[in-house]
Parts: C-alpha cells; sequence; structure tokens
C-alpha cells in the first residue's frame, strides 16, 4: 500500500504554501531537496534548498538540511512562497511611500484604493507595478534579486498601510515561514458601527459565502471554512460608531472585515459587507447627511494596517514599524469628536 500522500493548505491573505507528505514505508534513501523536487509543482531545487537553509523544511517536527536522506515513514513538510503568477509586469512610475528598504526588503505604506498586484481586470496602477520600476531603477542590486516583487501578504484594495516586500528568494522564503509561524506581529485600527462595549476573541470558521462567492462569511458550526481568530481591542467610543485595534491570530481573506460583520459591527463604509448605509442612528436628514459627508471622505472600509514587526531575514534584528492614519481616516475620527460633542 502506498503511504505517500500529500496536504497542502494554502492561506489566501498570506501568501505561502504548506505542504505535507508521508514517505511510503518502501521509500528508498534520496536526498530530501530531489524527494521533494519530484513531488512539488511549479517549483525548483533552488528554492527547496533556500527553505530548507530558511529552516522551512521539516521531517518529523524538526528542521534538517537538503542533503538529509529521506526514510520510509518519515513525515514531510515545508513551506514556500506563493508561486510567482504568470503574468507580465509593466513598470510603472507610481508614487510610493517607502517607510523601510535594504538590500533585502522594502517596508512600503500602502495607500487607500490601490489593488497589490496585478490580476484579471487590473494590469496596471498595482503596487507591484510600481515596485517593479522601483526596482528597475535601483543604483545598485544583489546578485540574488528576485526579479520581481516577493509578496508574503496583502491588504484589500481599499485598506491602507504597512506591507513587507521580499527582493531575494532567501527573504522571501525566510518571510513566508515567518508568516505561517505566526511570529510576525501585526495590528490594525477600524472604524466600526455600534458601540463595542468591550474587547473580544472571535473565532469563527471562514470561507466563501455559499450565496455570493465574492464575499467571505463566518461558518459558525465549522463546516466549512478555514479556522480562524481575530483579538478586538476598544480603543475610543463614539456611541454610534468605535474605534478599534485588531490583532491576527490567522491570516484569512477579508478576515477582519468578516468577523465584525458577524458580530453585528461591519466596518464603517465597507462597501462589500454592509458598512455603507446606516447600520446604527437615526434617519433625520441632518444624520443623513453627515453620514454621507463621512463616507465622502475614505473610498472604502475604515482599516488601517498600523503596526507590523518581524525578524530581518539577513540580520535576525527585530523590526518594528509603524504608520500613521492616512490623512481621510483622522478626518472621519475628528468628524465624530466633534459630532459627539456637539
Amino acid at each position: 500500500m502506498n503511504e505517500d500522500v500529500q496536504d497542502v493548505e494554502q492561506e489566501e491573505e498570506e501568501l505561502f504554501e504548506h505542504y505535507r507528505f508521508k514517505a511510503d514505508p518502501g521509500q528508498e534513501s534520496v536526498r530530501i531537496d530531489k524527494y521533494l523536487l519530484d513531488r512539488l509543482p511549479n517549483t525548483s531545487r533552488n528554492k527547496i534548498q533556500s527553505a530548507a537553509k530558511n529552516g522551512s523544511v521539516v521531517v518529523n517536527g524538526k528542521p534538517v538540511k537538503s542533503n538529509y536522506k529521506v526514510k520510509p515513514k518519515d513525515e514531510v513538510a515545508i513551506v514556500l512562497p506563493y508561486p510567482v503568477r504568470e503574468i507580465e509586469l509593466i513598470p510603472q512610475n507610481i508614487p510610493l511611500d517607502i517607510v523601510y528598504e535594504d538590500h533585502e526588503l522594502i517596508v512600503v505604506n500602502k495607500p487607500a484604493n490601490m489593488v497589490v498586484h496585478p490580476g484579471y481586470g487590473n494590469y496596471t496602477g498595482t503596487l507591484v507595478n510600481a515596485l517593479v520600476y522601483h526596482f528597475d531603477n535601483l543604483p545598485e542590486r544583489k546578485s540574488d534579486y528576485f526579479g520581481r516583487p516577493g509578496l508574503v501578504h496583502r491588504l484589500d484594495k481599499h485598506t491602507t498601510g504597512i506591507m513587507v516586500v521580499a527582493k531575494t528568494e532567501d527573504a522571501l522564503t525566510n518571510l513566508a515561514k515567518q508568516f505561517y509561524d505566526r511570529t510576525t506581529e501585526r495590528r490594525y485600527q477600524a472604524l466600526v458601527w455600534g458601540d463595542v462595549e468591550e474587547d473580544m476573541r472571535i473565532e469563527g470558521n471562514l470561507g466563501r459565502s455559499l450565496q455570493n462567492r465574492k464575499v467571505m462569511t463566518v461558518f459558525p458550526d465549522g463546516d466549512h471554512g478555514k479556522h480562524a481568530v481575530t483579538h478586538v481591542k476598544v480603543l475610543k467610543r463614539f456611541g454610534l460608531v468605535t474605534l478599534v485595534e485588531c490583532k491576527l491570530e490567522t491570516g484569512r481573506t477579508h478576515q477582519i472585515r468578516t468577523h465584525l460583520k458577524w458580530k453585528g459591527h461591519p466596518l464603517f463604509h465597507d462597501l462589500e459587507y454592509g458598512g455603507d448605509r446606516i447600520v446604527k442612528g437615526t434617519t433625520h436628514d441632518k444624520y443623513k447627511q453627515f453620514i454621507s459627508n463621512c463616507f465622502d471622505l475614505i473610498p472604502g472600509q475604515a482599516l488601517h494596517a498600523k503596526s507590523l514587526g518581524f525578524q530581518h531575514p539577513k540580520t535576525g534584528e527585530w523590526k518594528q514599524f509603524d504608520s500613521d492614519l492616512p490623512e481621510g481616516f483622522q478626518n472621519l475620527l475628528h468628524k465624530w469628536e466633534r459630532y459627539v460633542s456637539e
């Protein structure tokens, strides 16, 4: 009986893949990089060796080097960056808000109304188009420059804030492993509808809605979707809306937006999850005009990736980055402060 089995887990908000195999009882002794190369699509021996170098190849729970010889019934696991999409990347001279940059990686502050990477219907104007132009015009690049922006996570089109992007294969593999191991630290700030009275931990499987595949939904019974946990801390209460900080235990697509909607607190001006209408308050014309004016300040959901911390792939130093709320978000909070003080 062949026990060589494969289990693949693909995160969606975080761009990595996790593969698991169990070697056959009659498995011949073979280097693990060759063993994995024979089983993984769209990869190379160099990528597997880079993963082993960064501790991302594990046998029976322990990291191994690329020359490890696979034995019968070994349990093999590997974390790899998401495969590069076969799509032409057009360099575009789009201004970038660069928070930090060295030879290994770049940290940027993504603006609202910008898609992260090209896809169907969005081939230009993305953050990746801007990064390709920026990388192409650097005065010097390392010999192991990846050749294109190495994404390990992403933000929704209207979500603003801090993102890290790798420049080299090693940095990409290392960062993907950190996101997989949950050793990165990410905090978001969001303005949500309703009065959130206390901090909360939201746990509920997330998956594509069975009625509308464009949005995610919570499957509280766990019969669909993937495990997801969001920690919510109250920062400031305005009565009808609340400013909260969100910390992710998992990184699912639309996790914060979906979890908070499930709890009755959709994000303010969230166009896909019911936050773009009056959820709390009166229907008086003056209030309706106030909300309309608030919506005009931001193009979509009031969600900002405020801080990001990770271990530098090359030096091992802990790097911590923080960004101010964008101007529209700040004006939105000032407007609510004035409203509740009147």
